[in-house]
């Protein structure tokens, strides 16, 4: 049985026919117009396309470079940093590593400590807090002299906090923090293992797993110098200085900050004291921290 005859509209287009709407197309203005405009909105929106791609794509690239330049010097730079908030910079607290304070700043670094190995506190020179301002680090062991000064025109109370920024392979279970405060030293530790609420026998313990130590200084008066000597190592004699550890790492950080509850920080980054907003100064400068091989 025959089917039904297609129409005219249904047959296939032929080679001459196709041929005939080329050569109208080329011949009449109106329809090369139409033509010409159509293709030019095409490649218009094709190259927008491939701009706004391109855009896209260079943000993604710039911010995956800034991510890997932070987590770089997070990584080489960042391991121990002292730093005055804002709230107390604003109140005049300056710091420098020379007594003179003839280069003042408001946060300090200097060399990491790489490839240490343990060694024991009798190992350490006598004259850490005393012998030479700055980075003086020696083998295995990280030190570092800084003064705080009170440039402002009022008594602060302020408070000291060192806090453990970052760890790998448990090497804060056998690292030793000793801080002299104008001369006088004292030494910390993390709880033992086995029981974190008992000390290490040859240190003060650490407040928590995070917090090495937090003191108060009163009567920090204009004028009034605080000197500081940060000093660490890998205690050989600690229980937990174990092969583990090797390759490990400690960072930490060193805040100086008013003890004052007006002096508060918003969930903007911002700091005010007494109701009114304090512009940060503060320059973020490379820091230094102590690396293990054992």
């Amino acid at each position: 049985m025959f089917g039904k005859k297609k129409t005219k509209s249904e047959q296939p287009i032929t080679p001459e026919e196709l041929s005939q709407l080329n050569d109208k197309q080329t011949a009449d203005p109106t329809i090369r117009k139409f033509h010409v405009t159509t293709d030019s909105a095409k490649i218009m929106a094709l190259k927008k396309r491939r701009r706004i791609l391109s855009i896209i794509i260079g943000g993604v690239a710039t911010m995956l470079l800034i991510l890997f330049l932070v987590s770089m010097l997070v990584t080489k730079w960042g391991d121990l940093v002292i730093e005055i908030d804002r709230p107390a910079v604003a109140k005049g607290f300056t710091l420098s590593e020379t007594e003179d304070f003839a280069n003042k700043s408001v946060s300090l670094s200097a060399k990491q400590a790489l490839d240490v190995t343990n060694i024991t506190y009798n190992w350490l020179p006598t004259d850490l807090d005393t012998g030479k301002d700055g980075e003086h680090n020696g083998e295995n062991y990280v030190a570092y002299t800084f003064y705080m000064r009170n440039d402002g025109e009022e008594q602060i109370d302020y408070i000291t906090t060192l806090d453990i920024t970052g760890v790998a392979k448990s090497a804060d279970e056998a690292v030793r923090v000793m801080i002299y405060k104008n001369g006088e030293p004292s030494i910390y530790a993390k709880g033992r293992y086995d029981d974190r609420e008992q000390p290490e026998t040859d240190a003060t313990r650490f407040v928590d797993d995070k917090i090495v130590m937090q003191t108060k200084s009163e009567a920090f008066k204009p004028g009034d110098v605080d000197k500081y000597t940060v000093v660490v190592w890998i205690e050989g004699n600690d229980a937990e200085c174990v092969d583990d550890i090797r390759d490990g790492y400690v960072r930490m950080r060193m805040l100086f900050k008013l003890d004052d509850p007006d002096a508060t920080q918003s969930p903007f980054g911002d700091y005010y004291n007494n109701g009114e907003l304090v512009e940060d100064t503060r320059n973020y400068n490379e820091g230094q921290g102590i690396g293990t091989d054992k």
